[in-house]
């Protein structure tokens, strides 16, 4: 069964815990994705967390939740992820740049995080206000600030964030340990290219570091990015209407049913999540 099949049913949720009361438990947000560019569902955290959701899924799990059994087995998980990478596509947008050799124009905040039928975006602005200040230039006239792409300092940071990984690989996978640097700075430059458009920067990111573009193309994950192909009047929507009270942790004390051999399955198709959850939550009350 697919991912959005069964609106109606609970589906599992593991994201930051929202608090004792559970009053600000975030929203959910449909942006670009800063590859393919396509609608994509992010979970925003009012503390200016920014979280990516991913689905997968093995044959054969149920979910024993309380004193309910959610057949579905598939686990949907929030997950951080630097808004700086969300937020590269449309600075890069709004330089209006007419030439390699042109730096392109400074423009206020509020007009490079209008992006049309994305109003989710303007729910970032404090967030690209603080965040983006490490990848641009900025100028101040009066109390107004303008910002404009910096290309290296674009490079800088995307040196920093594969440096950063680099260093954590060997230690998450004993695999990265055994191979040789190389190789393993090319599984590095291959997971940011997740995030990263070949054009520009991870063609000039792969320069630097002598690297052949092709060699730093890998597979995608065995799991689901979700898409989000509709989007509410604010550009957003409660995870008031996303979760269900089941528990106060993030993490929860879960039994599941028989588990298959098989790897987690990519769909290619896929739904609005927002419709998923809010149905199932009206369900529940």
């Amino acid at each position: 069964m697919a991912w959005w099949e069964g609106f109606d049913s609970t589906r599992l949720l593991i994201a930051p815990d929202s608090g004792s009361n559970g009053s600000n438990p975030g929203r959910l947000l449909s942006l670009r994705h800063p590859k393919s560019g396509n609608p994509t569902c992010y979970l925003f955290i009012n503390n200016g967390e920014l979280q990516e959701l991913n689905w997968s899924k093995q044959s054969y799990r149920s979910w024993f939740l309380g004193n309910y059994v959610s057949e579905d087995g598939g686990i949907y998980t929030a997950t951080p992820v630097d808004p700086v990478f969300i937020l590269l596509p449309i600075f890069e947008e709004a330089r209006m740049k007419k030439g390699d050799d042109d730096p392109g124009k400074f423009r206020q905040l509020e007009e490079i995080i209008f992006v049309s039928d994305y109003p989710g975006y303007q729910n970032l602005l404090n967030v690209a206000g603080n965040c983006m200040q490490v990848v641009c230039e900025i100028k101040e006239i009066g109390s107004t600030k303008f910002f404009r792409l910096d290309d290296s300092k674009v490079l800088a940071w995307l040196y920093y964030k594969v440096s950063k990984l680099k260093e954590t690989l060997p230690a998450l996978d004993q695999n990265y340990a055994a191979q040789d640097e190389k190789n393993t700075l090319s599984d590095t430059v291959s997971i940011l290219g997740e995030y990263v458009k070949d054009e520009p920067w991870l063609k000039l990111l792969c320069s630097r570091l002598n690297l052949e573009l092709p060699n730093a193309t890998k597979k995608a994950p065995d799991v689901e990015v979700f898409t989000s192909y509709a989007e509410s009047k604010h550009g957003s929507t409660s995870t008031n209407d996303l979760l269900q009270e089941k528990s106060s942790k993030s993490t929860r004390t879960l039994r599941s049913g028989k588990q298959g051999s098989k790897k987690a399955k990519m769909e290619t198709e896929s739904r609005n999540i927002k419709e998923m959850f809010s149905r199932a939550s009206r369900r529940g009350r």
